[in-house]
């Protein structure tokens, strides 16, 4: 049984990822921070299946290493917890930028570089990390936002390379518009809008990028390394 540590579990991409997993028979650890009552409910909803809560703010490394030091080897890690701010680029402050990269850049460093002494032990390990769209092409009113997620796809790109002779695949998936809380804020003209401009006429769900996930983590996708995955009906190519 594999053992999975997914960031940010309690709702939206997370917990879609986290069920997907569940119901392939791996063990799955659900890291939330402040969505206690989501994710005692994901974690209600699963317990028919091998799964266990771990709180910790994954942006704060003395915490991430509190947390691995709690849960058995990892042997597939889903750097998922994220957030979003929309901001002109001179409203952003000091606190903003630090806050946007510590909470969707520096989390997935402290979380691969307490999970990989594991994974090269035992020559075996699945990173994927969640990047955006905008960080692939930039996104206006959100340059702190795309700055982090451009720094994911180059953490995994780098990383891949490091990591390849251990047997450790990286990759990057970049959704493109998905219906989450971090889209809450878009109404519904927005998404009628995002829709027409997206080549498929559709907007994505969690479960599109939980499926991607899962086929990354598969051992049979072990000559998948390094890449960025566009999960985005079209939207950027």
């Amino acid at each position: 049984m594999k053992n999975v540590l997914i960031t940010g579990a309690s709702r939206g991409i997370g917990a879609e990822t986290a069920r997907l997993f569940a119901k392939s028979g791996c063990h799955v650890y659900l890291n939330y921070n402040r969505s206690e009552e989501a994710a005692f409910a994901l974690y209600e909803e699963l317990q028919v299946y091998s799964v266990e809560l771990v709180r910790a703010d994954v942006s704060k490394p003395e915490q991430v290493r509190e947390m691995f030091s709690a849960v058995r080897g990892i042997d597939i890690l889903v750097n998922n917890a994220g957030m979003a701010q929309t901001k002109l680029f001179t409203d952003i402050t000091d606190e903003d930028w630090q806050k946007m990269l510590a909470v969707n850049l520096s989390s997935a460093f402290y979380c691969c570089r307490a999970a990989l002494p594991y994974m090269i032990r035992q020559h075996f390990g699945r990173i994927i990390n969640i990047s955006s769209m905008w960080g692939q092409v930039g996104g206006s009113c959100e340059v702190h936002y795309s700055a982090a997620k451009a720094g994911i796809i180059g953490l995994t790109k780098a990383l891949a390379m490091e990591e390849g002779l251990s047997g450790i695949t990286v990759n990057c998936i970049a959704p493109g518009v998905i219906r989450t809380d971090m889209t809450a804020n878009l109404s519904d003209s927005d998404f009628a809008a995002l829709k027409d401009e997206t080549p498929t006429n559709t907007i994505g769900t969690p479960f599109d990028i939980a499926r991607t996930i899962l086929f990354l983590a598969d051992e049979a996708s072990s000559f998948i390394t390094g890449q960025v995955i566009g999960v985005n009906g079209g939207f950027v190519v």
